[in-house]
């Protein structure tokens, strides 16, 4: 058997409505409907429909690999049409997001800047969770997705809202200072 066939997209699956959460569907699910999952077989339409992308990466992702990551690449692109999506997506992700489904890629400080400007409806942050919150922050009436909730930061943990508001306590009227690389708490 075949790694894409253990791992991957199986032929002829049928598709199928993603489960739902136990603690109901997430408000993006309520706000926008769910939608059957998208076929993940490749084939010869998705080599078609995904060749130019894959021009853009040939020389870093083999091309034995791309039939496992075509199908999800097509189906990215077709959900970001659809749900009138946006991906901005951090400089460390893999070659197949950055150069195939984001539509805006940077450091920390760019994806806010460009988080600031998009017209999209629903912002999807790869990155780690401070982005996402960042995101959030700059656009209160969009909905913002991080598809990885575990992705977090080592520079982002090494200080709390709690520590702020300590420093703030103890130290009356000297201003804070704080870059984008902070959560939330921190942040507000």
């Amino acid at each position: 058997m075949s790694i894409v066939a253990s791992f991957g997209p199986v032929a002829g699956r049928q598709a199928a409505v993603p489960p739902v959460p136990m603690g109901g569907p997430s408000a993006a699910a309520r706000r926008y409907g769910m939608l059957p999952m998208p076929s993940l077989e490749w084939n010869e339409q998705v080599a078609r429909e995904t060749a130019h992308l894959y021009e853009r990466i040939k020389t870093v992702v083999p091309a034995v690999e791309w039939p496992f990551f075509a199908p999800y690449v097509k189906a990215i692109n077709s959900l970001k049409q659809e749900r009138n999506a946006v991906i901005l997506a951090h400089n460390y992700q893999t070659p197949e997001i950055y150069n195939c489904v984001a539509d805006f890629v940077g450091d920390s400080l760019q994806l806010a800047r460009e988080a600031a400007k998009v017209d999209a409806d629903i912002i999807v942050q790869c990155g780690v969770h401070f982005m996402a919150e960042t995101s959030k922050i700059l656009n209160p009436d969009k909905v913002v997705l991080i598809p990885d909730l575990k992705a977090g930061c080592s520079l982002a943990s090494s200080i709390t809202g709690e520590d702020v508001r300590l420093l703030r306590q103890r130290f009356p009227g000297v201003p804070v200072v704080a870059y984008v690389n902070t959560s939330a708490d921190v942040l507000t």
